[in-house]
Formats: C-alpha cells, structure tokens, sequence
C-alpha cells in the first residue's frame, strides 16, 4: 500500500477570506459551506491542477518563515505578478527568475518564469 497526496491544509485566520485569495489565484472554486473556520478549494481536475487546498482557522498569527510553501509557474511573469498584487499578495523578494510572494495572510509562496 502507498500514500496518495490528497491536499494541503494551510493555517488561517480567516480561512474562508484565504480560500477565497487561492481560488482566485488558482482559477478554482471554494466549495460550498465555507466559513471563518473552515473552508476547501477543490481542483477543477488532480491530475491537471493539483490537489485540493483546505484551510483551518487558528487562533494564532503567523509569526515565522513557512517550512512548506507552493510554486506556482507562469509563462507571463510580469503580468501575474501584477495579477498577483491585484488579488491581495505582496512581492517579498525578487530572485532570477523567480519572485517570492506573501498571501494576504503572510504565507510564501514563489511564482516562477516559465
């Protein structure tokens, strides 16, 4: 028997305001029923876009570095980066060929020039 990725789940203050920010940052969904406490972005398909995103609220903010975080790629770097800050995230740190973004909610994550 093996595991089989099913999602991340990702700390929030507000989890339906963070899944909010990744469907729309993702092209996805929130499924019905979310709220403060408890919400999920489902992929459209897996195997095409991922597994699904699950958010919990906790009564702690962020405070560090993530230990996990996303990459996401794009052939367009320059306009999603801007699509990115229009949606709520923050450029942390510009690389070659990459940019480290922050979430609404200060979680990292890379966007990548492809």
């Amino acid at each position: 028997m093996t595991s089989t990725l099913f999602g991340a789940a990702f700390d929030a203050r507000d989890a339906a305001a963070s899944a909010t920010f990744w469907a729309h940052v993702l092209n996805r969904q929130v499924q019905d029923g979310a709220t403060a406490e408890h919400a999920v972005v489902a992929p459209a398909e897996v195997a095409l876009s991922g597994p699904r995103l699950a958010f919990h609220q906790v009564p702690e903010a962020k405070t560090v570095k993530n230990r996990f975080h996303l990459d996401l790629i794009t052939t367009d770097f320059p306009a999603e980066t801007r699509r990115l800050i229009s949606l709520g995230a923050s450029a942390l740190q510009h690389h070659d060929g990459w940019t480290t973004f922050a979430d609404p909610e200060g979680n990292e994550f890379d966007l990548i020039a492809g």
